[in-house]
């Protein structure tokens, strides 16, 4: 070919990238783990103990290799679906959509729950049981033509669907809304109306698909600035959260096979950095420490907020790096240990075991 004539591989790169179409390089990177190692080392007010971060590791794959801790763990609590289809992935991506920003600062008698099948749940799980609810009712609330009808899916549906049996609300619920009206709109616009389209487009790859969804919907982007720098941030938690949800549902199959999804790391939230503080993984500056403790609200976004999110990723990081570290050819991963820690978090809640409480920060973001 001489110095004249036109790369063709160029030329289909180009028409791609024209097209909207050249979207993901070939081993794709979340940019998570670089942010978390950046914020760390530049952190103040949140420093991790390393030998406390040993001592955990081996504490954490002692305890999960006594409970046969897998991503099966998933499937086995009796609000998740059984189902491994198209309905599924609809109701997971709908989960993670609005999977955020449960706490109460009222007594747990007080705070928003839901009844269902004769339970009464809390948390996270209000939520679930919430979304199957509205489908035993015949409310379409995992289908995105729905969110995109003005007329149909509205603020007192919502309400409707979210209803306590307190005389809590649950939070952000004018969010909740927009967020579902925005990836109604996305999926419509993009992914002709199904997030299995949206996975299908990621290849198999969990950082892709990562990728896909904070580039595609706001309310996935979780990226903020630290301290002057002009890079964003990325923690992407409830993207990473979606992606590891399709990988425990399914198995590591079907919709759920990421040939990369080590490269997902802890979802940072406030539950994970509450454990690895009670560990000792994570200290606190004396003025952060009493803020926690007094259940002040810390902003989102701020200095404060953002290390602790940092620090955790990274501290939970350097625990699975241990882990493997000690005990080579160990299949372990961030996910199998977040899920770990939060599952055993919300076990000492219910048991009164809690040595400080979780941070307060109300946003969309976790």
């Amino acid at each position: 070919m001489s110095d004249d004539e036109a790369d063709p591989e160029l030329l289909a790169l180009l028409r791609q990238h024209l097209q909207g179409k050249l979207t993901l390089s070939e081993d794709p990177e979340t940019g998570v783990l670089e942010s978390a190692e950046y914020v760390c080392d530049n952190s103040i007010d949140v420093a991790l103990d390393m030998r406390s971060c040993k001592n955990a590791a081996a504490a954490i794959y002692a305890q999960m290799q006594q409970q046969e801790y897998s991503a099966a763990k998933w499937s086995a609590h009796e609000l998740h679906p059984k189902a491994k289809d198209e309905a599924t992935v609809a109701f997971i991506f709908t989960v993670d959509l609005l999977n955020f920003s449960f706490w109460s600062e009222k007594p747990d008698a007080d705070r928003f729950a839901v009844s269902y099948r004769d339970k009464r749940w809390t948390g996270y799980w209000s939520l679930v049981a919430a979304l199957q609810r509205a489908l035993d009712e015949g409310i379409p609330i995992t289908d995105s033509h729905f969110w995109q009808d003005e007329e149909e899916c509205t603020l007192d549906v919502l309400k409707h669907v979210f209803r306590s049996s307190t005389d809590e609300e649950m939070p952000l619920l004018k969010e909740r809304l927009a967020c579902l009206r925005e990836a109604g709109t996305v999926l419509y616009q993009k992914y002709k109306c199904h997030p299995v389209n949206l996975i299908s487009e990621a290849n198999g790859s969990a950082a892709a698909l990562v990728n896909l969804l904070a580039r595609d919907f706001r309310c996935f982007r979780d990226e903020h600035r630290f301290e002057g720098r002009r890079k964003p941030i990325r923690f992407l938690k409830r993207a990473q959260i979606l992606v590891a949800d399709l990988w425990a549902c399914f198995e590591g199959t079907s919709y759920g096979a990421f040939q990369d999804i080590d490269k997902i790391t802890m979802f940072a939230d406030y539950r994970v950095p509450q454990i690895l503080n009670s560990m000792g993984c994570l200290a606190y500056s004396p003025p952060l420490d009493a803020a926690v403790r007094a259940k002040r609200e810390i902003p989102q976004g701020r200095s404060w907020e953002m290390q602790l999110r940092a620090c955790s990723i990274w501290c939970v990081e350097l625990i699975r790096r241990e882990i493997l570290k000690q005990h080579p050819g160990t299949k372990i991963n961030a996910v199998l240990i977040d899920f770990f820690l939060y599952d055993t978090m919300k076990k000492m809640e219910l048991e009164g075991l809690e040595s400080i409480p979780h941070h307060r920060t109300r946003s969309i973001w976790y």
